[in-house]
């Protein structure tokens, strides 16, 4: 049975009063002509929030599930939030091509605002993020979109935003997972009244899954591995979104709630830190 929207999942109020469902699917790496079918599929499961890309390639699938959802669940873009990036390509253009990019997504999406729009990755050039957060900011303050955020933005790429703009992000969605847990990221984020979201929240199975700790904290509590690791992102505050293309995994992805980890669990998943990135290094990476 499709989970009872706004009594399970549960809101993160973002520092501009919006609120984000905690737990959303994300679809990189979903195939575009797989994208719509597997959207479809998590909004008839209850998820409310779906994270794409422009660089994901598949906004018009996630667009295409949207409008197809208006009329077999009877949802609107009232009751889902959607999320987009920046591709670097148009962050490294300056503002004109983020108008641009901007533009085009929401055409792809079909929608006529946006919910949230990250700039995908800081790049290694300074200025060009900062003019494009400007432009962000322009955006939001015209009302196109609701909340606006950054995605793998380092500690000293956030000050740099702040000197330079005075406009503090909503979110910064980061790669976060038992072997990479950010702590001083989240501590820094916690002092600034920004969201942590985490991507890649599994691991992207290679590894994470099978450790031993995780696996006898699933035994424990009857659960499979991946539900114990999204559980301990939401008992720490994190939002997640999980990325799956078998609709068996991605209701189990959002089937989180029965159950708690004790003290003693989130200390042994604390314990797995290891300062393992599994994707690219923000300070160099696009």
């Amino acid at each position: 049975m499709p989970l009872e929207y706004g009594t399970t999942v549960p809101f993160v109020t973002l520092n501009d009063g919006v609120q984000i469902p905690q737990v959303g699917l994300g679809v990189f790496q979903v195939a575009p002509e797989k994208t719509d079918e597997t959207v479809l599929e998590a909004l008839a499961a209850g998820y409310r929030h779906i994270d794409t890309a422009a660089g994901y390639r598949n906004e018009a699938g996630v667009g295409d599930a949207l409008r197809t959802a208006q009329s077999s669940l009877g949802l609107t873009h009232d009751d889902v939030f959607v999320t987009t990036k920046l591709a670097n390509a148009d962050r490294a253009g300056g503002r004109d091509a983020a108008l641009r990019a901007f533009d085009d997504s929401l055409s792809k999406l079909q929608l006529e605002r946006l919910d949230l729009w990250l700039i995908h990755w800081p790049g290694p050039h300074q200025a060009t993020f900062v003019e494009v957060w400007k432009t962000f900011a322009e955006l939001k303050e015209a009302g196109r979109i609701r909340s606006i955020g950054v995605s793998n933005f380092q500690k000293t790429h956030l000050r740099v935003l702040f000197d330079e703009t005075g406009v503090v992000p909503s979110v910064n969605q980061v790669e976060l997972h038992p072997w990479l847990q950010q702590e001083d990221l989240r501590a820094f984020h916690a002092e600034h009244g920004i969201a942590t979201e985490a991507w890649s929240p599994i691991g992207q199975g290679k590894g994470v899954l099978e450790d031993e700790t995780i696996g006898k904290i699933a035994a424990a509590h009857g659960k499979e591995p991946a539900q114990v690791v999204l559980r301990w992102h939401l008992q720490l505050g994190n939002i997640l979104i999980p990325k799956s293309v078998t609709p068996s995994r991605i209701r189990s992805n959002i089937d989180l709630f029965g159950f708690e980890l004790t003290a003693d669990d989130m200390a042994a998943i604390a314990g797995l830190e290891r300062g393992q990135r599994l994707g690219p290094d923000p300070d160099v990476f696009g």
